[in-house]
């Protein structure tokens, strides 16, 4: 499978779309200044314990306190507590945990207020960021993660990824891990260890105890409520997430994120360094890359799909629903058959838009009715395949007698909702513009303006593909009638985000030229 990562470094934030053999599976936004994310770790302080929940609720500097349930403390709480508060009085002074001596465990079917001292601050880290009306939700197993490994805290135990699947390559991994782990910390070995040399696992255990002693270091002086630790940048977290041999094309459109993005590459896969390349181009990014193309195909209510037949998405309040239909293009020489292969391109385009658009809790799919067992068993199992590659916990059951699919998925994020229909800038929406034949002579006006206003420097007009076209049609066309008239190259630009009727001037360095 081949994977690209395009990036736009844009003024409000980080937009990234990864593409799985030229199909957007997912995308990702980065707000500059966002202040939470899943990964993070801080001190809070216990703002009320709820007994009928089981739960409690932290504060950690959000404006909604943010939510801990018994379940999410972890069996080291004890342990976690006794170091941070250590840590804070001073009587701990190394970050290691050698000589540190691990509590006992707290059980599994006990109460929050037996365990949790409001007087205390607590350790935690975001499992969920903030969604709705809700606040971030949290957990007291800490947990540091890497490209190969991932670092436990007061924990003794190693494991190795599932889906390495060669026995002789898990138990070399559980023998290194064993062999370099610190004393009272755990390891988990990720997939993408699998082949390493032992000396690039050390290396990437000693830059994450280095995330370990920096945590400690502002233990010492910090006053809860307080950020201790950001998890990595969007780019970065999904590079060390994603990153594999199948990456061919990393596309980035800021020097400033391309430099840091080739040293972080540098550190984690030097040998995938060339596989990064700046975009220097005069269109936007995602224009340039299809990217914008399958965002406005693919979000909305209903979406089709080559076949002729579509599926519609709902949200309620509880779930999702999605729903198959066969269109008008189903054959009638062989029904089952049919109605089997549409219910297979359907499962395969809803794994997409699950992971697409960060679908979490619940799903139910309703496919088109199929008769043969056989069939029902095929589509289960091809569409476990097809969601193998989503990051997300999730679990899918069989097909039930009533044709349905239930799908459960990890929500850790606020479900990616984008508007893809357009407005009419000039009408606002009530149905009459303009007559569009009269543009040129809108735009060949203001032009005249512009010129007398601002003769001199660069000058390019941004418009909707289609009227660049129109523009540009012929070989004595309305550039050269420009160039000839004003003795000035103008470029024209295409921009796919632009309604019909819509078109502005710029300067050469992108200032906009407000004409009114």
């Amino acid at each position: 499978m081949e994977k690209e990562l395009i990036i736009n470094a844009a003024p409000t934030g980080i937009e990234m779309a990864l593409l799985e053999n030229g199909k957007l599976v997912e995308l990702h936004h980065q707000k500059i200044n966002s202040t939470f994310s899943v990964g993070d770790i801080l001190v809070g302080k216990v703002r009320k314990q709820m007994p009928g929940l089981n739960a409690a609720f932290v504060d950690i500097g959000h404006r909604k306190d943010a939510f801990l349930h018994y379940t999410d403390l972890g069996p080291k709480l004890r342990s976690l507590q006794k170091w941070t508060l250590g840590v804070m009085n001073g009587s701990i002074h190394t970050h290691r945990l050698d000589n540190f001596k691990l509590e006992e465990d707290i059980v599994k079917t006990g109460k929050i207020d037996q365990v949790l001292d409001k007087r205390h601050p607590i350790l935690v880290q975001i499992l969920k960021e903030p969604i709705s009306t809700k606040g971030p939700r949290l957990s007291c197993e800490i947990n540091l993660p890497g490209r190969c490994m991932v670092i436990t805290p007061f924990a003794n135990t190693v494991t190795v990824s599932k889906k390495i699947a060669d026995a002789e390559e898990r138990k070399r991994l559980f023998t290194l891990a064993e062999s370099i782990r610190p004393k009272n910390f755990g390891i988990i070995m990720r997939t993408a260890a699998e082949g390493k040399r032992v000396q690039e696992l050390h290396e990437e255990l000693n830059t994450l105890l280095g995330r370990w002693e920096e945590i400690f270091r502002q233990l010492k002086t910090v006053t809860p409520p307080a950020k201790l630790l950001s998890e990595l940048d969007k780019p970065a977290s999904i590079l060390r997430d994603l990153l594999t041999d199948s990456f061919s094309r990393i596309v980035v459109n800021d020097r400033e994120l391309h430099s840091e993005i080739r040293s972080y590459l540098q550190s984690i896969s030097p040998e995938q360094v060339g596989i990064l390349q700046l975009y220097t181009g005069n269109r936007p990014i995602f224009d340039a890359f299809g990217v914008t193309r399958q965002i406005k195909a693919s979000f909305g209510k209903t979406y089709t799909m080559p076949s002729g037949a579509y599926i519609v998405i709902e949200r309620t309040e509880a779930m999702h629903v999605i729903d198959v239909n066969s269109g008008h293009k189903m054959t009638t020489h062989d029904v089952d058959q049919t109605i089997f292969k549409t219910n297979l391109e359907a499962a395969e385009e809803i794994a997409r838009q699950i992971r697409l658009r960060d679908i979490g809790g619940l799903i139910v799919v309703d496919f088109i009715d199929m008769k043969n067992l056989e069939h029902r068993k095929q589509l289960a199992k091809a569409m476990e395949e097809f969601m193998r590659n989503d990051r997300s916990q999730h679990t899918i059951l069989p097909l039930s007698k009533f044709g349905l699919m239930q799908i459960t998925r990890e929500r850790a994020r606020p479900e990616v909702t984008l508007n893809t229909a357009e407005t009419c800038p000039t009408c606002g929406g009530t149905g009459k513009v303009n007559a569009t034949i009269l543009i040129t002579d809108d735009i060949e006006r203001d032009l005249e303006f512009v010129m007398q206003s601002r003769p001199k420097g660069d000058l390019y007009l941004r418009v909707h593909p289609f009227v660049e076209a129109y523009l540009l049609r012929g070989w004595w066309n309305y550039r050269w009638r420009w160039f000839t008239k004003y003795n000035k190259w103008i470029r024209i630009v295409p921009h796919s985000d632009y309604a019909l009727t819509e078109y502005r001037f710029f300067l050469g360095n992108e200032d906009e030229i407000r004409l009114s």
